[in-house]
C-alpha cells in the first residue's frame, strides 16, 4: 500500500529544475525522413523530382507533379548495429524493429477552364517517421573516476546543507525525496540520492549538529580503479503529418505549401553499475538508474516550388521553417549499494513530473536539380542546409536557458547535406541507387563532449509499375561514429560508438 500511495502522489510533483541539455536539442532538431521505397532507393534526392508521397516531405510542390491522384503506403525493418569502446573494453549490441513509418495520399484537380494558365491543383495528406529513437548499447570498461563525482560535483558547485538531507519525524525515505525535488531542485535531490545511497557521506558524520555541514567526502575512496557498465536503452519515434496544397502554373512551375503537425515520443533508461575492489572502500557496489519519458507536439510549415526549366531538366528550391515545439518530460530514478539504506528501493515508486518547455528547431534550406531523360530514366541531387546553432529552448528569459542557448550557438555550426540519385527504366521495371552525406552539427572540434560525425550512406532498389498499381523495394545503409558522454555532471567519462543502420521498405502504390 505504501509504494502505490507514494507512486500516485508522485505523479503531481512538479520540480523547478532543468534536465535538458544540447544532446537533447540536437536529437528533436535532427529528421531522417524514412519514406516511401522510391524515396529511399534515391537515398531522398528529391527535391526536384516530386510525384512521390515522401517527396511532398521535402518539397511540398511535388505532389502537383502527380498526373493523378495517388495512395501509398510503407513497412520498414529497420536494423541497428553499435559497436562501442570504453576505456579498456568494447562490446557490440544489435536491434532490430518492424514498422509503418510512411503513409499518404494525393488528390488531383485538373482545371476545366482551358483558358486559364492554372492547369491543377492537389490535395494530399502525408505522415512520414521523421526520426527512429529505437536504439541501445552497452559500454563496458575500467575508469579512474567513479559515480560519487556525480553527486560530490553537485555539492562542490553550491551549498547543500546536511540537515535538508535528512528524513523528518516519521517521514518515508521516498517522501523526502519527493519534497526536496519540488522545494528545492533537482540538484539538491541528487545529493540526497547520493547520501541515502551510501556514496557519500557529510564531514564529521558523528557530530548530531552539523545540519548546517555544506561539505562531503566519498564513501568509494581510496579505490582508483572502478569496473563499469553503462548501458543505454531508448525506444520512440518522431512523426509527421503535412497537409498539402499544391498547383501547377502552365507547364513550367509547381508551387506547393505544407502545414505540419509533429509529434515527439521518447523513453530513454541507462543503466549504470560500479564496482571496486578496493578493501579500504565502504561502496564497493554501486548502482544506478534513470528512465526519462518525454512527449511532445509542434508545427512547422514549409513553402516550395519546382520550374522545368527545359523539357528535360529540372530545379526545385524549399524552405522549411524552424518547428516550435512544446515538451513535457517525467523522470523515475533507482539507486542502490551495498551500503544504501534498505529503503532506498522505494524511491523508484516516485515519478518527477517537470514542466513543460519549448524548444525552437532551426529552419533549413533545400535546393534540387533533376535530369529526366523521357521514359529511360533520371538522375538528381538534393543540397540542403540548416543552422544547429540557431536551436533555442525556450522561454530565454530564464537563466538556465540563456546559458544553454548560449552553449548550442558555440558548439553547433551550420550542417549540409547531399544527396544523389539515379533511376534506371528498363519497360515496367526500375532499377536505383543513391548515395548520401551529411556533415556534423558540431564544431570542428572531435574532442567535444558529445561529437557527432558524418553521416555516409548508400541505397539501392528496384520497382516494377503494373499501371495503376506499384510495388517498390529498398535496401539503404547509413553509418555514423560518436561520442556519448555518460552523464552531464561528474561522471563525464564518454563512449566512442560506431553507429549503422540498415533498412528495408516495401512500398504499395495505388493511382486512383
Amino acid at each position: 500500500m505504501k509504494k502505490l500511495i507514494i507512486l500516485t502522489l508522485g505523479l503531481f510533483i512538479v520540480q523547478t529544475s532543468h534536465s535538458q541539455d544540447i544532446t537533447d536539442a540536437l536529437r528533436y532538431s535532427q529528421d531522417e525522413i524514412q519514406g516511401t521505397a522510391r524515396f529511399r532507393a534515391l537515398s531522398g534526392a528529391f527535391g526536384a523530382l516530386g510525384g512521390d508521397m515522401s517527396a511532398v516531405s521535402i518539397n511540398p510542390a511535388g505532389s502537383a507533379v502527380f498526373t493523378s491522384s495517388h495512395v501509398s503506403l510503407s513497412l520498414a525493418n529497420n536494423n541497428i548495429k553499435n559497436e562501442t569502446r570504453y576505456f579498456n573494453g568494447s562490446s557490440s549490441a544489435r536491434d532490430s524493429n518492424f514498422d509503418l513509418n510512411q503513409t499518404g495520399a494525393a488528390f488531383v484537380f485538373y482545371n476545366r477552364n482551358e483558358n486559364s494558365n492554372w492547369k491543377k491543383f492537389s490535395l494530399g495528406v502525408a505522415y512520414d517517421k521523421t526520426n527512429d529513437f529505437d536504439n541501445d548499447w552497452l559500454a563496458v570498461g575500467t575508469s579512474n573516476t567513479s559515480i560519487d563525482r556525480y553527486f560530490l560535483d553537485r555539492t562542490e558547485a553550491g551549498e547543500f546543507e546536511f540537515g535538508v538531507l535528512k528524513l523528518l519525524p516519521g517521514e518515508y525515505i521516498e517522501e523526502a525525496y519527493a519534497d526536496i525535488g519540488s522545494n528545492y531542485g533537482y540538484d539538491y535531490q541528487q545529493v540526497f540520492l547520493g547520501y541515502w545511497a551510501g556514496i557519500i557521506d557529510p564531514v564529521n558524520m558523528d557530530n548530531d549538529t552539523n545540519d548546517n555541514n555544506i561539505d562531503y567526502i566519498s564513501n568509494t575512496a581510496p579505490a582508483t580503479a572502478f569496473n563499469q557498465e553503462y548501458f543505454y536503452a531508448s525506444t520512440g519515434y518522431n512523426g509527421k503529418f503535412a497537409f498539402n496544397f499544391a498547383t501547377q502554373f502552365k507547364d513550367k512551375l509547381y508551387l506547393g505549401l505544407n502545414l505540419n503537425s509533429h509529434f515527439i515520443n521518447y523513453d530513454k533508461t541507462t543503466h549504470f553499475y560500479e564496482t571496486n575492489s578496493d578493501p579500504n572502500s565502504l561502496a564497493n557496489d554501486v548502482f544506478f538508474e534513470n528512465r526519462l519519458s518525454t512527449t511532445g507536439s509542434g508545427f512547422s510549415f514549409q513553402l516550395g516550388a519546382i520550374a522545368n526549366i527545359t523539357e528535360n531538366f529540372r530545379a526545385g528550391l524549399a524552405y522549411n521553417s524552424p518547428t516550435w515545439y512544446r515538451i513535457d518530460e517525467e523522470l523515475s530514478q533507482n539507486i542502490n549499494s551495498n551500503i544504501a539504506d534498505p529503503e532506498i528501493n522505494y524511491i523508484s515508486t516516485v515519478i518527477n513530473v517537470y514542466p513543460s518547455y519549448k524548444l525552437q528547431t532551426p529552419g533549413k534550406f533545400t535546393g534540387s536539380l533533376a535530369y529526366i531523360f523521357g521514359k529511360h530514366g533520371l538522375i538528381s541531387f538534393d543540397y540542403s542546409i540548416k543552422d544547429y546553432g540557431n536551436t533555442k529552448y525556450r522561454p530565454t528569459s530564464d537563466t538556465y536557458f540563456s546559458r544553454l542557448n548560449q552553449d548550442i550557438s558555440n558548439r553547433l555550426t551550420t550542417a549540409s547535406t547531399y544527396r544523389f540519385g539515379g533511376e534506371y527504366r528498363i519497360k515496367q521495371l526500375s532499377l536505383r541507387a543513391g548515395y548520401r552525406l551529411e556533415e556534423s552539427p558540431y564544431k570542428e572540434d572531435r574532442n567535444d563532449s558529445n561529437y557527432v560525425g558524418d553521416l555516409d550512406g548508400y541505397s539501392l532498389g528496384l520497382g516494377y509499375n503494373f499501371g495503376k498499381f506499384n510495388i517498390d523495394l529498398s535496401f539503404d545503409h547509413a553509418e555514423r561514429d560518436y561520442k556519448n558522454q555518460l552523464y552531464s555532471v561528474g561522471l563525464t567519462n564518454r563512449a566512442s560508438i560506431n553507429n549503422s543502420n540498415n533498412n528495408v521498405i516495401l512500398t504499395v502504390g495505388f493511382s486512383l
